[in-house]
């Protein structure tokens, strides 16, 4: 089985759900929330990609802004995080049932900007927190910056910023939240969330 074959079929019946993956920077969220997309079928909007076209840039383009400086400012953050649950509430008004929404996330105030929209919809909102040690971050970051194709301009400065400010979910407030380590393959990280309770099917009606 190949990374986006995994068992993850999504009946029309299917509750609508927005699917979150979180996490700081290389952290793996980015691979494995687009392939657990592609698996499903379901819409996808990933932050740098989104926040590159919002600032007319190429996708690959690479920014090596200050931390929270240029087009990752905390207004053209929120202008992005915007974007994505204004495509989001698009995508549920075309008929999508499943939304992916990929970005790091790092404030509550961010997440629960989802959830209203979750409410606002109708759906489920499953938050996937995505997580690794520092040594595979290290490796991870080493491997981006010699991939012409990356669309992420973390860094490990950036690692070490989000370290100090990430305001990391806590399942008695926040509600739906997978807590998952990344340093497993993409096919058995898949194969685990295919049997996710609150995955599932989408809970089959």
């Amino acid at each position: 089985m190949q990374p986006n074959e995994a068992a993850c079929t999504l009946p029309d019946t299917c509750v609508k759900t927005i699917v979150v993956f979180f996490g700081m920077t290389a952290s793996g969220k980015s691979t494995l929330g687009k392939a657990w997309a592609q698996a499903c079928r379901a819409a996808y909007h990933n932050t740098d990609w989104v926040r590159k076209e919002l600032a007319g840039l190429q996708p690959t383009d690479r920014c090596p802004d200050q931390v929270a400086g240029g087009i990752y400012s905390a207004a053209f953050t929120e202008r992005t995080y915007q974007a994505l649950l204004d495509r989001a509430g698009k995508d549920f008004a075309q008929g999508e049932r499943v939304v992916v929404l990929d970005g790091s996330y790092s404030r509550r105030r961010d997440r629960d900007q989802v959830r209203l929209l979750a409410k606002v919809v109708d759906a489920r909102c499953v938050f996937i927190f995505c997580t690794c040690s520092a040594e595979e971050v290290q490796r991870r970051l080493a491997q981006r910056a010699s991939d012409p194709a990356a669309v992420s301009d973390g860094r490990w400065e950036i690692y070490l910023h989000q370290k100090k400010t990430f305001e990391v979910p806590e399942a008695v407030e926040e509600g739906e939240c997978i807590d998952l380590n990344t340093e497993r393959s993409v096919r058995e990280l898949l194969a685990w969330l295919a049997q996710h309770p609150l995955l599932q099917g989408c809970n089959r009606l």
